[in-house]
């Protein structure tokens, strides 16, 4: 009596399976040698077939469960240029299903805008200068950070931030919140010493440079006295 039973198929199993279908195939290498496959090789297969005809990379990716996608892009076996045609084909077909206002082009200023958070790291008070691949450790408190450079035509918003910081830290003191007031007082401090800095670079760029004689100047020079006056 025939009993079935779902057990999985070992991976030697299927390594048999394969090895058995190949020898009656007959099919053989350049050199003349049976062919031989592992069940590993079929996934490097699907992921060829699959980017040659359009899939994005991300996608066959997310399919054979890759945490890298360099992994992905390492398992095909198709040459780069193949594969940047097989994704432009990929992003027509999916521009097609999507409304058309979507891809317009934009202007200068949001492309600048745009590049400006991946070139200079833009936030809402100016520019961030934390190394890329870095977690921000003030939890992105900016006011309290030293690499906040801030963007001068922030400077009235700053203004309105310690203000607010000033009336939160009075009612906190008046409510007894005292551990939430030493917070605030140092946020109060951040934004004062923004608002310094601002102020001292606004200093330097309005300043007037009056110029220093050259060291050469003074020492070419001399002074050499009359005859008249030698008694």
């Amino acid at each position: 009596m025939y009993v079935r039973r779902r057990w999985p198929i070992p991976v030697s199993g299927i390594r048999d399976l394969l090895d058995e279908g190949l020898t009656h195939t007959g099919l053989t290498d350049a050199a003349g040698l049976p062919l031989e496959f592992t069940p590993h090789d079929f996934r490097r297969l699907f992921i060829t077939d699959a980017i040659m005809n359009g899939m994005s990379p991300h996608i066959a990716q997310l399919v054979v469960g890759h945490r890298d996608i360099n992994t992905t892009m390492g398992y095909k076996t198709v040459y780069p240029e193949e594969v940047i045609n097989g994704h432009r084909a990929f992003i027509s077909r999916r521009r097609q299903t999507r409304p058309s206002e979507e891809y317009r082009t934009p202007t200068d200023e949001e492309w600048q805008e745009f590049l400006g958070h991946f070139e200079r790291r833009r936030v809402a008070l100016g520019d961030c200068g934390r190394a890329y691949g870095t977690d921000c450790v003030h939890e992105h408190s900016c006011l309290r950070c030293s690499l906040l450079r801030v963007d001068p035509a922030q400077r009235r918003r700053i203004v309105e931030i310690r203000d607010n910081l000033r009336d939160r830290i009075a009612e906190a003191e008046r409510e007894n919140w005292l551990g939430e007031a030493e917070g605030l007082k140092v946020s109060l401090a951040g934004a004062e010493q923004k608002l310094g800095d601002l102020t001292e670079r606004n200093r330097r760029a309005t300043s007037v440079n009056l110029g220093m004689p050259a060291f050469r100047d003074i020492v070419g020079h001399t002074i050499t006295a009359s005859r008249n006056t030698i008694g």
